[in-house]
């Protein structure tokens, strides 16, 4: 797989990267450290180098799945952890900081739950609108000197955020939601990444399973589900109007001879190589899949039929619960 630059870090990272989430939490029972590792070994045997997780998920867990991997394979991965988010002993959700007393002792946390040394890129994953973002980059860019993390980013800020923090040190990447179904970061978001010199690295690019296929009924779901728990998109109404968008771009799949993962993916692919898209999987069927779109190439004409068959008014249901969406564009 072809290498691209992490923006102007003088990083360079797999063209498709790993989103290490689902491993722990929020779409199913977790992996066992093992069958973790497995997914991780399988992903980069075949190529990809960049490996995203977070404090947050699992409550530690997911950066621990990693641990293992990463004592085995550290020289060859570029790994992505991120704080802000924090979570009980009990795995309950417990606000977002940004304070830089904090980003410090959570980055040692990540780095003793991780195993290694360095964090080679370090994401502010949510904004904490009461701590000024200049103080909280400034906080980032002392664990840069210090030798623990090698560049920073941000997740789900505004542009004028963006700018501010990159004032202070510059930002290799700014990590927002954003598939055929999720198209709000096209407006500002990732014109100010370009001029910025910053990566766009997309998560969800699958649009959290939509277009996967493989989730066409609540039955496809486990009990505890977070899309059906709390996503408005696989909400009873909107779900069902969602999936027949998902079916006139399955009809684009099927023309080209691909499935419907890979023609969404190819899609992100195609809007440029500082975008940047980290699908998660739990099925080394599902990593082979996705990895097979960076060999799609598509066509002037194909972009546009897939944009017509799925334009951004017609989805259905927020990207998050309103409870959360005030943690977005800080």
């Amino acid at each position: 797989m072809c290498k691209v630059a992490l923006g102007r870090s003088g990083i360079e990272v797999s063209r498709l990267g790993f989103g290490g989430m689902g491993l722990a939490e929020f779409y199913g029972d977790a992996l066992s450290n093992a069958e973790a590792e497995k997914i991780l070994d399988g992903a980069l045997e075949r190529g990809v180098t960049f490996f995203d997780t977070a404090d947050m998920y699992g409550a530690g867990r997911n950066e621990e799945q990693l641990a293992g991997f990463l004592k085995r394979r550290r020289n060859d991965v570029v790994l992505a952890t991120k704080f802000a988010v924090q979570r009980g002993a009990d795995g309950s959700f417990a606000g977002v900081s940004n304070d830089p007393e904090y980003i410090r002792q959570a980055c040692d946390a990540s780095l003793k739950r991780l195993g290694v040394d360095v964090i080679d890129l370090y994401y502010m994953h949510r904004r904490d609108r009461d701590v000024p973002v200049e103080d909280s980059v400034g906080a980032m860019a002392d664990l840069v000197k210090a030798g623990k993390v090698r560049a920073l980013g941000l997740s789900e800020v505004s542009v004028e955020t963006l700018k501010a923090a990159n004032a202070v040190h510059p930002i290799a990447a700014l990590q927002s939601e954003y598939s055929i179904v999720t198209r709000e970061m096209e407006a500002r978001a990732i014109p100010a990444c370009r001029e910025l010199g910053t990566a766009f690295v997309a998560y969800s690019p699958l649009g959290r399973g939509l277009l996967t296929g493989a989730f066409r009924e609540k039955k496809d779901f486990g009990e505890q589900d977070y899309r059906l728990v709390m996503s408005p998109r696989f909400a009873d109404g909107a779900f069902e109007k969602n999936l027949s968008l998902v079916d006139q771009l399955k009809e684009i799949a099927d023309a080209k001879g691909v499935s419907l993962a890979q023609i969404a993916l190819a899609w992100v692919l195609s809007k440029g190589d500082d975008i940047i898209p980290i699908p998660g999987t739990k099925k080394l069927s599902r990593l082979e899949e996705n990895l097979g779109a960076t060999d799609i190439d598509l066509s002037a004409e194909e972009i546009s039929l897939i944009e017509q068959a799925v334009p951004p008014e017609a989805v259905k249901g927020a990207r998050y619960p309103e409870a959360t969406s005030s943690t977005l564009n800080g």
